[in-house]
């Protein structure tokens, strides 16, 4: 049984990437659906499918995007977690490396990337960086 959806879900991918694999496959959550679309928006990912009709039966399967060998996504990690909750306003958001990498911000209009949260003017939950 899997207690943290999101955490596993970073540990696939990160894994996945590792190994150069096509795809990665998941256990099907709304959460992890709308976070594979900011990853797919933002050029990380490419297709998402979702397989299986029941909903406990549903799996998740992502792309991943490989430019010269290597991958779109060179780290990914966990920020807020299940213990410790990390939350920023409007104003305390910082660039990731420099403005190269993305935040996955959950915002009471959504889950949306760092910049969206900024054009949006909302401020959120810190679930994920990568670049």
């Amino acid at each position: 049984m899997i207690n943290d959806h999101i955490s596993d879900m970073v540990t696939r991918i990160k894994n996945a990437a590792g190994m150069h694999k096509k795809t990665v496959s998941m256990p099907y959550t709304k959460v992890l659906h709308a976070i594979a679309k900011v990853l797919q928006d933002e050029k990380y990912l490419g297709n998402i499918e979702v397989e299986g009709e029941l909903e406990s039966q549903k799996t998740l399967i992502l792309t991943l995007v490989y430019q010269d060998d290597s991958s779109a996504i060179s780290a990914i990690k966990r920020i807020s977690k299940p213990g410790v909750r990390i939350h920023r306003a409007l104003g305390d958001f910082k660039p990731v490396l420099s403005g190269m990498g993305i935040a996955i911000i959950s915002t009471s209009k959504g889950i949306m990337s760092d910049r969206q949260a900024k054009i949006n003017k909302v401020g959120g939950e810190v679930l994920i960086e990568l670049w």
